[in-house]
């Protein structure tokens, strides 16, 4: 089954990034010359999902801006003869068909999901979070739609953490299917260390099946006091198969300064522009 529509939760406060978020989302914080948030965009365009939805909150408004069109800004660029950069930027207006919703109350992820079900219906969709950016060779998102198809059931991204980080994540257990594929049996939001069922944690990718709107609905509050995604998880797991899939790719976390400087220097060393300068910059440090 064809994966036509993705959500794109972006309400979070990004209290981890104040006070540079108190005026800008999180999701705007720039990696070079694109804020993170394109190229989550241009991860499910990639993975032939031009059906967006994005969940936004208070303090959001430029998310929206960003994908808009400004024709002052085109017509500026005209005048001036940029005309590479005016193409580029009216291709950021026209790479998606986005759409927003708003969520009123900060209550968690699986709350975040649910104000998507109108939009989604009756139909499988993919996940991807707003502030997780993830490098790889084939789209992370496209990894798990191909997937998808072939077990018609929800397929989450997991990767191996440190046995310190277990409780900053959801973390799954189960049996392995096949290398990289696991059938999942159990699934516990940021658990200690000694109660972990693995050291796989889920890194913000997901293809669900809209049978997770019911989950969630049904899901009471829990860590932090925020309905959790991971929790209604649990519950659809008794219903249904749900798959762990060890993506291939590189991560991050952009909520998080230490991946935030990682994204900069990774993707800094492979920018066309500044990828050279950058390179000798990085070798003359000490």
């Amino acid at each position: 089954m064809e994966i036509r529509k993705a959500v794109i939760p972006a309400a979070g406060l990004g209290t981890r990034f104040l006070p540079a978020t108190k005026a800008q989302p999180k999701e705007m914080l720039p990696i070079i010359d694109k804020p993170t948030i394109h190229f989550v965009v241009e991860e499910a365009v990639e993975s032939g999902i031009k059906d967006i939805l994005i969940i936004t909150g208070r303090g959001k408004r430029a998310i929206e801006d960003y994908f808009d069109r400004n024709i002052e800004l085109e017509r500026h660029l005209e005048l001036y003869g940029k005309k590479d950069i005016l193409r580029e930027m009216q291709e950021l207006s026209d790479m998606a068909d986005i759409h927003y919703v708003r969520q009123k109350e900060q209550l968690g992820l699986g709350h975040a999901i649910l104000c998507a079900k109108s939009h989604i219906g009756d139909e499988p969709f993919a996940v991807l979070l707003g502030d997780t950016i993830v490098q790889s060779n084939t789209p992370c998102t496209k990894q798990l739609t191909e997937l998808f198809g072939k077990y018609e059931s929800s397929i989450i991204a997991v990767e191996k953490v440190s046995k310190e980080d277990l409780s900053r994540y959801g973390i799954i257990g189960g049996d392995r299917v096949k290398d990289g594929i696991l059938d999942i049996n159990s699934l516990i939001e940021k658990p200690r260390p000694d109660k972990a069922p693995s050291d796989l944690g889920i890194i913000g990718r997901y293809v669900l099946t809209p049978e997770i709107f019911d989950e969630i609905e049904d899901t009471k509050l829990g860590m932090d006091h925020e309905i959790q995604l991971t929790d209604a998880l649990r519950r659809l797991l008794k219903t249904q198969k749900i798959y762990g899939y060890e993506f291939d790719g590189m991560r991050y976390d952009i909520g998080d300064k230490s991946d935030y400087l990682r994204a900069i220097v990774d993707f800094g060393l492979t920018h066309p522009e500044v990828k050279n300068d950058f390179r000798q910059y990085l070798k003359s440090v000490k």
